[in-house]
Order: structure tokens, then sequence, then C-alpha cells
């Protein structure tokens, strides 16, 4: 798709830098200089505060999910899931008219929210097309980063996508024998960060990283590190078992699962000494997963989906919060680096 000017909040021209672009999930653009990055499983966010003035503003792209089949659903439900459970505004959005471009349908809002007692903006574009949405949300509590917030819009590129459903698997035999078609074997990395009020106005973001690696031979790891500034610890939990494979269920058997405590290298994010070690309750447990590739960026994702969030899974992070996506390892979603 070629570059769609989403002007749909402000109302200036924005003047497009040629700096590097950027490509995340099927959103290519242009990000913000010298602002703060953050990239987790379904948002990429870039933060900027200025102390002097208190000043402040945060990007969000978040990853595409599947339309509900119009712009005004997409809008509605991304308004209430990515703006009204993260900020409860006092009102209803302002709306732009949708806009169109290339089989895309674009809308966006905004409205006053209350942060720290002071008053703040939370806005809202929508773009929905070839059964796919995808949002970008912008916070801020004044006009001095109005411009960025344009210019990051007017420089945003869509990809059409092609949604490929994977076969399904049905032994352990089957998925060695055809490991590009329709195998878990490998592993599958998922990421959170907390975005509470007080860590993205100071920059002091906690994250969780989980991976799962299937092996050929029907036993898995499962690896979960939790990395926080303000801690003097990194914590790692460690699991090992067995899994079992029937038409799309998934058997997760684990046989051990420890906690371990970690110093910092000079406050770091290394591992330094090990100082704790305590043993964690095996949770059994059959998910219902599939498999699918996004062709346009070249992923694939395993989607696990069970009745009720798992301590090993945290919680549900797919659009209807029913089910954990999680992305085959790459440059882009690398492994978590394991203490020697």
């Amino acid at each position: 798709m070629k570059k769609i000017l989403l002007l749909c909040i402000v109302c200036t021209t924005a003047v497009i830098s040629f700096a590097q672009k950027e490509t995340f999930d099927i959103v290519t653009y242009t990000p913000p200089k010298k602002w703060k990055k953050e990239v987790t499983a379904n948002i990429i966010s870039y933060t900027i505060i200025n102390k002097q003035t208190n000043n402040w503003c945060r990007i969000n792209i978040v990853k595409s999910t599947i339309s509900k089949g119009s712009i005004e659903q997409d809008f509605e439900s991304e308004w209430q899931e990515l703006v009204v459970k993260s900020y409860s505004p006092a009102e209803a959005p302002q709306l732009n008219e949708v806009q169109e471009a290339e089989g895309w349908k674009i809308k966006a809002g905004g409205a006053k929210f209350i942060f720290n007692n002071t008053n703040a903006m939370a806005m809202l574009t929508t773009i929905s097309g070839y059964d796919r949405c995808v949002s970008i949300v912008a916070t801020t509590n004044g006009t001095s980063y109005l411009k960025d917030i344009e210019t990051l819009l007017a420089s945003v590129d869509l990809k059409k996508t092609a949604i490929i459903p994977a076969q399904t698997p049905t032994t352990n035999s089957d998925n060695a024998q055809h490991p590009a078609e329709n195998s878990i074997i490998g592993t599958w990395c998922i990421s959170a960060s907390d975005n509470s009020n007080y860590r993205v106005k100071n920059g002091v973001m906690s994250t969780i990283f989980r991976q799962y690696t299937f092996k050929a031979n029907g036993t898995y790891t499962c690896n979960i590190k939790t990395f926080d500034p303000l801690m003097n610890s990194t914590f790692l939990g460690r699991e090992n078992g067995s899994f079992q494979i029937n038409g799309n269920n998934l058997a997760i058997s684990p046989q051990k699962a420890v906690l371990e405590e970690w110093s910092k290298k000079g406050g770091r994010d290394e591992w330094d000494k090990l100082l704790k070690t305590q043993k964690i309750a095996l949770e059994k447990i059959t998910y219902q997963f599939t498999k699918q590739y996004i062709s346009e960026i070249s992923e694939w994702q395993l989607i696990l989906k069970a009745n009720n969030p798992t301590k090993r899974d945290g919680p549900f992070n797919n659009y209807d919060k029913n089910a954990w996506i999680y992305i085959i390892s790459s440059p882009s979603h690398p492994l978590i680096k394991l203490p020697n």
C-alpha cells in the first residue's frame, strides 16, 4: 500500500523527514527521533518526557488483529480495549469522518482523561481493510508533541496481508516429517511490559519474557525471565517436561519447575550470582492450539487457547482475551540469554 496521510486528529501540515523507516507487523513507519522505544509481542511504543516542562507523550503501534467486519465495529472495539480500559476518559471520543484509501478505511477520535491530576489527551487511529484491523494510540499532556504524532501517522504504509492457516497436526511423528507446514517444533517467544502510569512517565519499564522450546522427541522446556530496573534481582523460571499432540489439542505435562533469583551484574540486565532457588507447583494443562503464518512479515504464530489464564503463560495477550500468541524466535524476537 502506498503512503496514507493519516491526519485525522491534528490538522497542521506534516513535514515528513527522510529518516530510516521501521516495520512492525503490517505497519511501516518513520519512528520519532530520540524517543525511548519499547517492544512487546503485540505493541511497539515510543515515549518521550521533558523533565523541565513535565510534558510527555507516548505512541503505541498495536499489532493487527482480524477485523470485526467494518471500520465502525473495529474502532469501537479498539476504543474500548485500548483507550477506555487503560485511561478511563470521562467523555465519548470526538470523531473524525471515515477516510478511505486503496481498500483501507480509517477512523480517528480522541478524548481527554486525567493523569496525575492534570488533563491529558488519548487519540486513537484505527485502520481496517483486507480482513485486518490495526490501531495507533497516542497519549500526551500538551500540544508540544502533536507535530511528532502527526509526522509518524503521516509516514505510515500498510501491507495487505494474507493469513495462511497451518494444517492441523496429528502426531509428533507427523510433525517431525513436515516441520515447515504443521510442526510446533522450535522455540516460541512472547513478552509483556508493565505500562502503569508511574512507569510510563518515569521510563522504568519492567518486562517479562516467556519462551517455549518444543523438541522432536516430545519434550519441552519453558523459561520465564522477569527483569525490573527498580528491583535488585532478576528472576528466572525454568520448567521441563513432556508434551503430546492429539488433533488440535496440546497436552503439557511438566516434570520439574523452579524459580531462580539472580543478582544483577553492575545493576545491569546481566546475570551475576544465583541467590536462591525454590520449587514451583507443577501445572498440567491441555491447550487448544493453531498455527498461522503472516506472509507479509514472514512470521509464524503459535496460538494457545485455554479456558482460564495459567501461571506459566500469564494473562491472555490476544485481542479476545482467551489465548496467548507466541511468535517463532527470530532476530526481532530473540531468545532469552540464560545464565552460564
